[in-house]
């Protein structure tokens, strides 16, 4: 059964955060209402035309946030894919760890990574120093900072949408109490 009545404040906040969200992740609107559709028990069209109409004039400025993040997060995804290539093709590989669970222990592995290459280079500059081994330490610790640089900026981006939500739930909250007296 397809809804048409009218749209309140919730939906409208709704539709708001999936399709900034598809903005920012490189979706479709298209897909964005074909979701909140489903959610809300409304068609995709209903959820275009809605977020066309109205939605989309209040949230122009977190349009463009969530461009600028799509680009950078793109651009990040480019470089560490490239990086990752190089270091996969490169002879003495780094050892596998098993897969991490969330950013923060990504970054502190990648800062633990980081000292272990630092104190290699070191050693090796103390002691023999063999010229290519510390071309490839260089290379390496360079492709992990680039990495930490990739996650800090998504851990910056998860922070900013939480951040987003939270504001979002408390002007909700405050505005159901006001409708509630």
């Amino acid at each position: 059964m397809v809804r048409q009545d009218a749209w309140n404040q919730d939906e409208d906040l709704l539709l708001a955060e999936v399709v900034l969200r598809h903005i920012r992740e490189g979706s479709t609107q298209l897909a964005a209402f074909e979701e909140v559709g489903e959610k809300l028990s409304r068609t995709p069209a209903a959820c275009g035309f809605r977020w066309n109409s109205s939605i989309r004039k209040k949230y122009e400025s977190a349009i463009q946030l969530a461009k600028k993040q799509r680009k950078q997060l793109k651009k990040d995804d480019f470089e560490a894919d490239k990086e990752v290539t190089s270091i996969q093709a490169s002879p003495g590989n780094l050892e596998r760890k098993p897969v991490v669970q969330t950013i923060d222990e990504m970054v502190e592995f990648l800062l633990g990574k980081k000292e272990e290459v630092l104190k290699k280079e070191r050693e090796l500059s103390e002691g023999s120093t063999s010229t290519k081994r510390i071309q490839e330490l260089v290379e390496e610790n360079r492709a992990l900072e680039k990495e930490l640089t990739r996650l800090k900026h998504e851990y910056e981006i998860v922070k900013n949408d939480y951040q987003l939500m939270i504001n979002v739930m408390e002007r909700a909250t405050k505005r159901s109490q006001y409708t509630v007296k």
